[in-house]
């Protein structure tokens, strides 16, 4: 069901998409554009050397070292059989090499849900914009006319209950929740059966982002997925991991923390918009083999977009 929402997202919104994605990326960007066009001067001729000096234009985007010398690799082979002609035709390169890798990673498919809720639980390090990421989605959902549930599963930090219940009434979507410090999996259960009663589509799950307290957290996470599963067939049936584009190649080390412990299905990335460094959305899918389901580019309800990769990549180079 979540797949099918993706694409008629896409579809109601294809006359400003791709337009909202290069707004969101223009930083980046404009980094890549004129750094390729400092490195490949009128003229030069396209060579290994070209290609070591722009070496640090693409890790400077963040798409880091490992993808990076995947993608120089295979323009090596073309500079030395003279295949780069031009600074178009180098652009025109590049532009395959990251699409490819978008598209391994993001060929992974969404699990189909038939007559029952859909359970996403969301996780993330805090001050990445989890919750408000769990509220935009609400927004997403409920504008294609679904039913959606919130449940306040993150109980540790009591702004995080509040904060919610704030999301919930933007989009008028009601909250399950218990008090602060109580048991997340209880709270998740009594959201579970409602959601079954009422027979509701999704139910989004905000869990707690501690991760100095890794063990217990992952422990949490672990008891919420075994709770889930004992109300809801196959439940939790999407787990998006919330991560903040600004930080770049230093999320990457929290992300792998999260896909190695609570089995990370998708991610999302916020903050799009405020950083020159959009090229960690290929590092992602490179290094985590995870695809990104949606990217954050502003504050408002509706600044959740789902992602595609080739629009994507059109928008860092057009």
């Amino acid at each position: 069901m979540i797949q099918t929402l993706f694409g008629s997202l896409q579809e109601e919104q294809k006359p400003s998409f791709l337009d909202r994605m290069k707004q969101a990326v223009t930083r980046t960007r404009e980094n890549l554009a004129d750094r390729i066009e400092e490195v490949v001067s009128f003229g030069k001729e396209i060579d290994r050397g070209t290609l070591d000096d722009l070496e640090a234009t693409l890790i400077a985007a963040d798409l880091g070292t490992t993808t990076t010398q995947e993608v120089l690799a295979k323009l090596r082979e073309k500079a030395d059989r003279k295949q780069i002609g031009n600074v178009e035709e180098l652009k025109r390169l590049l532009k395959e090499e990251i699409l490819a890798i978008l598209s391994r990673a993001n060929t992974r498919p969404v699990q189909r849900v038939d007559g029952t809720p859909e359970v996403i639980l969301v996780v993330g390090v805090n001050g990445t914009g989890k919750t408000t990421t769990i509220g935009k989605l609400s927004q997403v959902f409920r504008s294609q006319g679904k039913n959606v549930l919130l449940c306040a599963a993150d109980t540790f930090r009591a702004a995080a209950i509040e904060q919610l219940e704030i999301w919930g009434e933007r989009t008028s979507t009601e909250v399950i929740k218990t008090k602060p410090g109580g048991d997340p999996s209880a709270v998740l259960f009594d959201a579970l059966q409602a959601a079954t009663a009422r027979h509701t589509d999704y139910v989004i799950v905000d869990t707690a982002g501690r991760l100095h307290t890794k063990a217990s957290l992952m422990e949490e996470l672990a008891k919420m997925r075994r709770t889930a599963q004992r109300i809801i067939a196959g439940a939790p049936h999407e787990t998006l991991l919330v991560m903040d584009a600004t930080t770049g190649q230093n999320g990457l080390q929290q992300a792998r923390l999260f896909t190695e412990s609570a089995g990370v299905s998708g991610i999302v990335l916020t903050k799009l918009d405020g950083t020159a460094k959009g090229g960690v959305v290929v590092a992602i899918s490179r290094e985590l083999g995870l695809p990104v389901r949606f990217v954050g580019v502003g504050e408002k309800a509706g600044d959740l977009l789902p992602f595609d990769p080739k629009e994507f990549v059109d928008s860092l180079f057009e």
